[in-house]
C-alpha cells in the first residue's frame, strides 16, 4: 500500500508540475489578482475532483470486482491513453502562453468558476479512469476505499504544487519570460511522465 502511494504522489507531483490549462490559469490569475485568487482558484479546482473520485469508485470499483480480466483491460486502455496523451504534448508546441486574459473576480467567484471548470471537463474523468486504477494494491479487496485514497492523495498533492504556483506567481512568470528553452523542457518532461506512467500501469 505505502509503495502505491509514493510511487502516486510522485507521479501526481510531476503531472501538477507540467504546464497545462489549470495550472497555467492558476498562474494568471495569481499574476493578475495575487496571490489569494491563485489559492481560491486552486481550491475549486481540486474540489471538483471528489465528484470525479466519486463517479469512479463506485462506477468502476463494481467492475473490477466483477472480472480480472477487464481490470486488466481497463489498465490497458489506460496505458494507452496516457501514450496518447503524450503523443499530443509532442505534436503540440513547445511555448507557454502568458497572455491570458484572466478577469477579476471575488474569490468565491474563482472558486465556483474552477469547480465548474473541474466538472464539466469530460478529460478529467478519463484521466482519472486511466490513471488511478494502475495503483490499486488490492484488486480484489475494497476498491472503493483505494479510490477514495488515491482521490484524496491526489487533491492533497496537486492543491500543495498549485498553491506553491500562486505563492511563487511573479518569481516564475519572470523566469518563463527570462528562459526560452522551458516550454522545450517541459514540453518533454510531460512526455517523459505520460510515458513512464504508462509502462508503470502495464508492469
Amino acid at each position: 500500500m505505502l509503495e502505491s502511494l509514493f510511487s502516486f504522489s510522485l507521479a501526481t507531483i510531476a503531472l501538477a508540475i507540467s504546464p497545462g490549462p489549470d495550472n497555467i490559469y492558476v498562474l494568471t490569475q495569481s499574476l493578475v489578482n495575487g496571490t489569494k485568487s491563485g489559492i481560491a482558484t486552486t481550491a475549486g479546482l481540486i474540489s471538483g475532483c471528489i465528484v470525479h473520485t466519486s463517479f469512479l469508485a463506485f462506477g468502476i470499483s463494481a467492475v473490477i470486482t466483477a472480472s480480472d480480466n477487464l481490470f486488466y483491460g481497463i489498465k490497458i486502455l489506460g496505458a494507452l491513453y496516457l501514450l496518447y496523451l503524450a503523443y499530443k504534448v509532442f505534436k503540440s508546441d513547445a511555448s507557454i502562453d502568458m497572455t491570458t486574459n484572466a478577469p477579476k473576480k471575488s474569490y468565491w467567484s474563482l472558486f465556483k468558476q474552477g469547480v465548474i471548470m473541474n466538472l464539466l471537463n469530460p478529460k478529467v474523468m478519463i484521466f482519472f479512469l486511466a490513471f488511478f486504477p494502475g495503483f490499486l494494491w488490492n484488486p480484489g479487496g475494497n476498491t472503493v476505499s483505494q479510490f477514495y485514497i488515491l482521490g484524496i492523495t491526489f487533491m492533497a498533492m496537486s492543491f500543495i504544487v498549485f498553491s506553491l504556483i500562486a505563492l511563487l506567481a511573479g518569481k516564475i512568470s519572470i523566469y518563463l519570460k527570462e528562459n526560452n528553452n522551458v516550454g522545450f523542457v517541459m514540453k518533454w518532461l510531460q512526455i517523459v511522465v505520460f510515458v513512464g506512467i504508462a509502462v508503470f500501469i502495464l508492469l
